[in-house]
């Protein structure tokens, strides 16, 4: 269905779109020791599950499996941003900057309309930022405008940038201080509603097209027409064959893989409660000191938190399952914060934090024989194939998913001769998406239809049996106990961690994940007693 169907809205997931427990286990029971498959996808953040979605959707046969749960690693920890690629003009990176502004554009008008939306931002023009600086930024919003222009996004979707008064850089960011402030910058990109949720509308929609997807299946060894899985559920084991493998597991790609030589970068973002800063009406980009092109950015949620981030500081050793956040970090947000805040954020006001790892592939010493800093690593992305035929494909962001699934899913076709079309990706609608005016007709509440998108009458019409599932699981945030009781009927959510931490960002403050925690076990208990 395109996004611009004139169809009701359905008071049932999308067909064929649901995953639970119990497809799960029949899936994965037909995919160990059973039929050859045409692509086994490994890893199930964004890339993963755009690859069985690009893979699926051209009428290939695919299973797709991760360790964990989709979006455990990666993809749940950016910023949410979607972005048009103005970072990689300033690095002289034509092709990477206008391929970001290319898949923002399709995210935004074409295939997440529902999930994927225009963020303003507010540079404010304190003392500390000088006229060359200002003068800098501004000459790059134009050029991110025309990145836009370039990648044929309407104007109606994304609005221009422009000069602000001071009264009304006020206006848009009240906690700024307001001593020597002489205006701003108004400039716009895209955001994302959240970055686990684009990867669950992914996993379902690769579902809805025939793929098996399977959570908690450890790939213990791969090879080129197939791998050895363990179900870290019962702990049995089994091969799935495939004719072509595919390597998506980010940060850990070289595990799987010998000579994928990754260097992560870690990206640190503080949870601050929202009415710490009163009314946020627009996103903050805060300089960073010394720096010409970065930022700390101010991030509004809607749910009554503000994130504020990102570092980007290189990792040694190994790679952890959950990364976690140093004190420095914490700190050297905190400064920046204070650099121009009227309010003052202390470090007991930060109620939560996460870090995630850029799987950025390793780069060549420079001529001087240092390394290059990670916040100078190319973003492209890299398609590679092993001795064994295993086709891994790393680096990239959230924003070019799409386009590393498809390039993975090509060199697979090519290599492996399989029976395929091209891709369709970049004009498939992903579960929920709609038009924004077919989406402000939907008869739900606001709040579900920006997480749910033509699925939300369907998850309001949960409360119509029991009005305590419309009961907001913490006073005064938006997620209600019918969305955990929907994440485990339709989304594939198979414990509390998965409900607290993925379907929803609760989990994120951990004192709101304690007081979750009982709602969460609720709708797991449920959902064993309910038909999908």
């Amino acid at each position: 269905m395109s996004p611009t169907s004139s169809a009701s809205p359905s008071t049932a997931p999308a067909p064929g779109s649901s995953l639970n427990a119990a497809r799960r286990r029949r899936e994965l029971a037909e995919a160990v020791n059973g039929d050859i498959v045409d692509v086994l996808v490994v890893g199930l953040g964004a890339t993963g599950a755009g690859v069985a979605l690009d893979a699926a959707a051209r009428g290939l046969s695919v299973v797709a499996v991760d360790a964990h749960d989709l979006a455990f690693g990666t993809s749940r920890w950016s910023s949410k941003l979607i972005h048009g690629g103005l970072r990689y003009l300033a690095s002289a990176q034509l092709d990477v900057a206008h391929e970001s502004a290319v898949e923002r554009g399709v995210l935004m008008e074409r295939t997440a309309p529902h999930l994927v939306r225009a963020q303003p931002f507010v540079l404010p023009l304190t003392p500390l930022v000088s006229r060359g600086q200002a003068s800098l930024a501004w000459a790059g919003f134009r050029a991110g405008d025309t990145l836009r222009l370039a990648a044929r996004t309407s104007r109606a979707t994304l609005p221009a940038p422009r000069r602000l008064s001071a009264v009304e850089a006020r206006h848009l960011a009240p906690s700024v201080r307001p001593d020597g402030l002489r205006g701003g910058l108004l400039s716009w990109d895209g955001r994302v509603t959240d970055d686990a949720r684009l990867v669950t509308a992914l996993a379902r929609t690769a579902a809805a097209h025939g793929a098996k997807i399977l959570t908690r299946a450890r790939v213990l060894e791969a090879g080129g027409s197939g791998a050895r899985v363990r179900d870290e559920l019962t702990g049995e084991q089994g091969e799935i064959r495939a004719r072509a493998v595919i390597n998506a597991s980010g940060v850990w790609a070289g595990d799987l893989v010998d000579g994928i030589r990754i260097r992560p970068s870690r990206g640190t973002h503080l949870v601050l409660r929202a009415d710490l800063f009163g009314p946020l009406p627009a996103g903050l980009h805060i300089p960073i000191p010394g720096e010409t092109n970065r930022f700390v950015l101010v991030l509004p949620q809607g749910d009554g938190r503000v994130y504020v981030g990102l570092t980007d500081e290189p990792v040694d050793g190994d790679i952890p399952d959950v990364p976690e956040v140093p004190e420095s970090d914490i700190g050297f947000l905190l400064d920046v914060l204070g650099s121009a805040l009227d309010v003052p954020v202390r470090r007991h006001d930060v109620v939560g934090a996460f870090a995630g790892l850029r799987p950025l592939l390793d780069a060549e010493p420079t001529r001087s024989g240092e390394e290059t800093r990670t916040s100078d690593i190319s973003r492209r992305h890299a398609v590679l194939t092993s001795g064994e035929g295993v086709i891994t494909v790393v680096g990239g962001k959230l924003t070019t998913y799409r386009r590393m699934a498809q390039d993975a899913v090509d060199t697979a076709v090519e290599a492996r001769r399989l029976r395929a079309g091209a891709s369709t990706t970049a004009s498939l609608p992903l579960v929920g998406a709609a038009a924004p005016d077919r989406l402000g007709a939907l008869p739900a509440p606001g709040h579900l239809i920006r997480r749910y998108g033509t699925e939300a009458p369907a998850v309001h019409a949960l409360a119509a049996r029991d009005p305590h599932l419309n009961d907001p699981v913490l006073p005064g945030h938006p997620v209600t106990r019918a969305a955990l009781l929907w994440a485990a009927l339709h989304e594939g959510a198979l414990d509390e961690d998965d409900l607290l931490d993925r379907r929803t960002r609760i989990g994120l403050v951990p004192q709101d994940r304690t007081a979750a925690s009982a709602a969460a076990r609720e709708a797991l208990d449920t959902a064993t007693t309910q038909p999908a």
